[in-house]
Order: C-alpha cells, then structure tokens, then sequence
C-alpha cells in the first residue's frame, strides 16, 4: 500500500475526526494505533498494528508520522518522544498544559528538524474560510474580533472524563475551548494579548463560562465567550470593519447534529499536515480543502501563543475573586445559559501593561 503511513496515540472522543480523515485525504493512510485501553485497540487487530505504549510504537518504526490526540496532560511526554524518534507530529489543541512546556516541545522540534503540527480544527471550516477570503478583499481594517464557542460539555466527552478533571485538562473551558477561539481571532486580525478576563466556576472548581478581552496591534479589539453548560451548540465568529460593518461566519451552518462540523475540519487538518511532509495537499493550505495558506512551520510557536493567552486569563482570574452569578442570559441569542447549580464563582479581572 503506497501513501504515507500515520499512527494515531490516543483513541478516544476526537480520534474517530482523525481516522476518518486518514480514510478520505489522499496520500495517506493509517498504519499503527495505540492507545492504554486494550479493548479499544480490538477494532482494529486485524488492519493494523495495534499497541497499549506509545514507546513501543515508536521503537517498532515504520511510521512516517504521529497523530497526538491523548488527553492533555499526556501531550508533554508523547509528543517529546515522537519528536526525539524523529516523527513529525500533529498534535490536537492545545499543544501542552502550560506554555513552559510548548516551548519545549517547539524548541526541540526546531532542533531535530522536524515538524511540530498543533491541529487548530476550526481554521478549516469552511465558513471561517470563506469569511477569511471576504475580509482579505475589504480594503478597510479590522477593528474587532469576537469569537463564541458554545456548548454543553457532557454530550462531548463521552467516556473522556479527563476533561472535567482541571488538572488532566489544564482547567475547564479557557484551557480546552480558549486556544480554538483564539486561533480564529489571529487568523483574522493577527496575535493578540489579553487585557480582561471574566472566569465563572462551577461547585466543583471547573470554569465552565469566560469571557477574554483582547488587543492587537493598531487598537484591533478581540473577545472570546465560552460556555460549557450551553443548551446546545452555538459557534461562531463576526468581525467589525472599520466603517462599523459587520461579517460573519456561522461555524455549524449547514451541518446538523452535534460536533458534525468537525468531519471536514479534521480533513483539513490531516490535508495539510500530509502536505508538510510532501504527501497530497489537497485537503490543506491551498484553500480548496483547508484554512488559507499560512507558514507550516509556525504552527508550533501559534500553539505556543494560545498557551500564553490562557494562562494570562488564568492570572487574571486569580488578581480578583468574587462571588458570581449562577446563570446568565446572552444578550445577541436571548438564550439563557445554566451555569451550575448556584455554588458558582465568578471572577473579573482586568489586566494593565
């Protein structure tokens, strides 16, 4: 069988996006999948090699990339291993727990050469790029950004627990939900710092809503909302224009039922990342599959920087502490939004420099 050969670590709520992309890009094809839970591994005994350590899969070789998609606070340890065995690696947002560690793993990517791929999925959905491509041909700046990503966690992490759990995850929705958010924000306006956060926690110390204000270069404004008790899903991105116009993209138009905007996202990024390492890129960065063009090498350092916005919110949220509100009512959906059980805090901090 010809194409180029991926393994996948991790096979839990996200890896069916990943292995059903691996089917439908051209120019590769899964190979080798590992993951602690023997059972889950029993699917597959019969098409590929199957391992319970993502040590021995890198020792038996064979493998010409790796897909990372554990939960968060394995992606340190594996991505580092994949990287000093010399396997380019496509590893799911966020890149690591803390920013400390996607510096490691970038710097040592760069040092070995070799790719370090952090796979943003909603730069590859196909409104987002559309919206791309009309707000490149506006001959006025942008003057802000807002990005919302809605969505009640539960229906999402299935047997994945871990992502309720703070310190596998590296918190709630800022750390899961935050570095995707963002990467829109710098997609359409460029890099940006965090001036304000609002962090709402649930009884069990999970932040389960936010709000991040942004800035850029120019005065370009940026915010993020999130929601993890959302009655639903809601994800979208508008962006104001310098004359006060607004643009845009509704990220689930056109796919019905829950996360199923995410097929073709995963396509885009598998595109892409084969096209790093001279496989077919019809699913990447030309703009017939996924985002626009954008410098493959500065995917590491781009995981980097949502790392740094999410730990600044996590500083802001800690300057102040105060009680919060259980609920609240989103001005543009008219939707109310449960936030717990009333044992919430919430914080508001702003942050001068």
């Amino acid at each position: 069988m010809s194409g180029l050969r991926f393994g996948v670590i991790g096979l839990g709520v996200i890896s069916r996006f990943y292995l059903a992309a691996l089917e439908r890009v051209p120019g590769v094809r899964l190979a080798a999948v590992c993951d602690r839970d023997a059972a889950v591994l029993e699917p597959f005994g019969d098409r590929v090699a199957c391992f319970t350590d993502h040590r021995e899969l890198l020792a038996t070789g064979g493998l010409d990339a790796v897909v990372v998609t554990v939960p968060n606070d394995l992606h340190l340890a594996i991505c580092r291993d994949a990287l000093r065995a010399g396997l380019p690696v496509c590893v799911e947002k966020p890149l690591a727990l803390r920013a400390a560690e996607g510096e490691e793993l970038a710097a040592l990517a760069a040092e070995r050469r070799v790719p370090l791929f952090t796979a943003f999925h909603r730069r590859y959905n196909a409104a987002v790029r559309e919206l791309c491509t009309v707000v490149a041909e506006q001959p006025l700046p942008v003057r802000s950004v807002t990005a919302r990503y809605f969505e009640l966690i539960e229906e999402h992490v299935g047997r994945d627990r871990w992502y309720l759990d703070p310190e596998r995850c590296g918190g709630g929705c800022v750390a899961d939900n935050g570095p995707n958010a963002y990467d829109l924000l710098r997609l359409l306006a460029g890099r940006m710092e965090l001036t304000g956060a609002e962090v709402v926690r649930d009884g069990g110390g999970v932040d389960r809503y936010a709000v991040l204000e942004l800035a850029g270069p120019g005065g370009v404004r940026g915010r993020i909302e999130l929601d993890w008790s959302y009655p639903g899903e809601l994800k979208d991105v508008a962006v104001e224009l310098a004359d006060g116009t607004v643009l845009r993209a509704d990220l689930l138009a056109g796919h019905q039922g829950f996360k199923q905007s995410l097929w073709h996202e995963y396509e885009g990024i598998v595109g892409e990342f084969a096209g790093l390492l001279g496989g077919d890129d019809s699913g990447g960065g030309d703009g017939s599959g996924g985002a626009p063009a954008a410098d493959p090498a500065e995917r590491g350092p781009d995981g980097v920087d949502a790392l740094r916005v999410v730990e600044a919110a996590y500083r802001a949220e800690a300057g102040t502490t105060g009680a919060g509100s259980a609920g609240r009512t989103d001005a543009n959906t008219g939707a109310g939004t449960a936030m717990g059980t009333g044992t919430g805090t919430g914080t508001r901090a702003e942050v001068r420099g």
